[in-house]
Formats: C-alpha cells, sequence, structure tokens
C-alpha cells in the first residue's frame, strides 16, 4: 500500500491523474450531470481559451522566465483585430496575420527588456501588462465592439450530432484550435532542436551560453510563441461571446499559470510538460465545473485554485525530493 502510494506521488502527472480520477468518481456520485456528453463537451469548449494561453505559459516557465501580460497582450490583439475588421472591413486572413503579429511583437518586446535590462521576467512582465493595459483602455475608452463580421461571429460546427436525450453536441473550433495548439506545442518541446535548446537553457542559462545556444534568440522565441498564443487566444475569445471587449481576459491569469504549475512546470525553468499541462488543465476543469454543478459559490474558485496550486508544489518538491535520494546516497 505505502509503494502503491509512494509510486503515484512520486511523479506529478501520475498524482495529478489519480487526484483527477478520484474527483471524477466523487462528482459523478453526486451530480447526475457531470459525467454528460453535453457537459463534457461544454467543458472542453469553455477551457479551451485557457489551455491555448497555457500551452505559451509552459513554454516561458520551460525557458525559465515567466509572464504576467499575456492576457493584456491577447485583449490588444483581440481589440487590434476587431478594429480591423469592423472599421476597415479586412477580410479573415489579413486580419489574423496582423494581430498575431502584433502578439508575437509584443511577446519579443518583454524577452528583450527582460534579456537587456538584466531585471527578473516577472517584474517587467507586471510592468508591460500596466502599459499594455493601460494604453488599451487609454486609446479604446474600454469601448466594447458587438458588430463583428459574419466569418468571425458566425458559429462553425465541425461535428454535430443529435443525443437520445435530445440534447444536441457539437464540437466546435475552439476545440480544434485547441488541439492543434497542445500538439504543436509537444512537438516544439519534444522533437525540435530549439525545444532542446529551450529546456537546457531554462534548466541552467550559464551550461546553455557555454555549449553555444543563442541565448537572445530562444527567450525571443518563447515570449514571441506566447504573444503569438495569446493573440489567437485573444481571437477565440472573441469569437466565443461575440464581441471584443479591453478588460475581457483580465484576471485570467492565474487560472492558466495555476494549470502550468499543477501539470509540473517548475517555476525555476528546465521542467514542463504538455501533457502534464493537459492534466493539470483537466483536473482544474472538472473541480471548477463539479463544485459549480453542487452550487458552491465561484468566490469559492480562488480557494480551490490555490490549494490545488500548493498541494502541486509540495508533490513536485516531494517527487524532486526522491529523484535526488539515490544520488546523495551514492555520493555521501
Amino acid at each position: 500500500m505505502l509503494r502503491s502510494a509512494s509510486w503515484i506521488f512520486g511523479r506529478t502527472e501520475r498524482a495529478l491523474a489519480a487526484a483527477t480520477l478520484v474527483t471524477v468518481v466523487i462528482l459523478s456520485l453526486s451530480s447526475p450531470y457531470f459525467l454528460t456528453i453535453p457537459n463534457l463537451v461544454n467543458l472542453a469548449e469553455a477551457y479551451s481559451v485557457t489551455a491555448i494561453l497555457a500551452a505559451g505559459v509552459l513554454v516561458v516557465l520551460v525557458c525559465g522566465g515567466i509572464d504576467i501580460s499575456f492576457t493584456a497582450t491577447a485583449a490588444a490583439a483581440q481589440y487590434f483585430a476587431a478594429t480591423l475588421a469592423t472599421k476597415h472591413g479586412m477580410p479573415l486572413v489579413p486580419t489574423l496575420v496582423l494581430s498575431a503579429c502584433l502578439g508575437i511583437g509584443l511577446g519579443a518586446l518583454n524577452a528583450l527588456l527582460i534579456h537587456y535590462l538584466r531585471v527578473g521576467s516577472i517584474i517587467v512582465t507586471i510592468a508591460t501588462s500596466s502599459i499594455y493595459y493601460g494604453m488599451l483602455i487609454y486609446l479604446t475608452d474600454a469601448h466594447e465592439i458587438y458588430n463583428l463580421p459574419d466569418w468571425w461571429a458566425e458559429p462553425v460546427a465541425l461535428f454535430r450530432t443529435v443525443l437520445p436525450s435530445g440534447d444536441v453536441v457539437k464540437i466546435g473550433l475552439p476545440i480544434l484550435i485547441m488541439c492543434l495548439v497542445v500538439l504543436l506545442t509537444h512537438m516544439l518541446l519534444n522533437h525540435t532542436r530549439l525545444g532542446r535548446q529551450i529546456y537546457a537553457f531554462g534548466g541552467n542559462p550559464e551550461a546553455a551560453s557555454r555549449i553555444g545556444i543563442n541565448i537572445v534568440g530562444v527567450q525571443l522565441f518563447a515570449y514571441g510563441y506566447l504573444g503569438f498564443l495569446a493573440a489567437v487566444a485573444g481571437f477565440m475569445q472573441a469569437y466565443r461571446v461575440h464581441q471584443a471587449v479591453p478588460t475581457a481576459m483580465a484576471g485570467l491569469e492565474l487560472n492558466v499559470l495555476a494549470v502550468a504549475i499543477l501539470g509540473g512546470a517548475s517555476l525555476v525553468g528546465g521542467i514542463g510538460t504538455m501533457g502534464g499541462v493537459v492534466l493539470g488543465l483537466l483536473f482544474l476543469a472538472v473541480l471548477q465545473n463539479g463544485l459549480n454543478l453542487l452550487g458552491v459559490s465561484s468566490y469559492f474558485f480562488g480557494v480551490v485554485t490555490g490549494l490545488a496550486i500548493l498541494v502541486s508544489i509540495l508533490m513536485t518538491g516531494y517527487a524532486d525530493k526522491r529523484a535526488r535520494r539515490p544520488h546523495m546516497a551514492r555520493g555521501g
């Protein structure tokens, strides 16, 4: 029994999968609506924007940094795209390309400030988050844009079926984009030379520099990639709610960081996987959805999220201690 528990808690992903399974069983017994296809599909779509952002945050965390400004970047790119589409009548492709360029540019600006000012990434990105949000609200007077063109606001159903219960189940664009982003990020980190360089730089920047890794290039890519995914997430968020709002994504930072940290991403860099992030997202989504179905106040979600992060950090510390123990024993 103790050996099984030790094996489960020896890796964050295994512990998270076990915790998610236990939570699913408890919530299934507590609410008959929880484990139904319509609820699970709605859950996947509702958390698609969080998943897209979490993939970008994972790359920055593995690179040894942290970014707080990604929701401000997403809001700026979203509003920029909405302005191009509604006031200038720009079609889909150039609107997407230009808003993605804005997201990449804002992310790259963070990387340059962090590298050349030699200031902690959290301090720089808190400052740029305030600047991005402040400029956006100043320039737009916080006006919302409702009249999105049909190619943006019209729902796209990739798969649609009617269940025997009469419920209509639709798999839409946000779920497809989420799956593509998860796959792309996994391939990037695990099957490319650049991915190995990101892990190497996050694990030991000095050693990475000595073996010839382009430090500025790696940082530019990591923060630029997050900026690009922030623009994609901003576009998807406006698609889901049919409007662009300058402050629509403010406050989402904690949930996104929680997903990445729950999934085992280290705050000091060099550690983290896309599979872990998916498990972290699944656990948080299941927990929050279950609490919602049980009628628990949404104000309590912050308490649950904070506790989950705390437990995850403790588990990661325990797993790291176990991993170091054999080396210490051999050294000792």
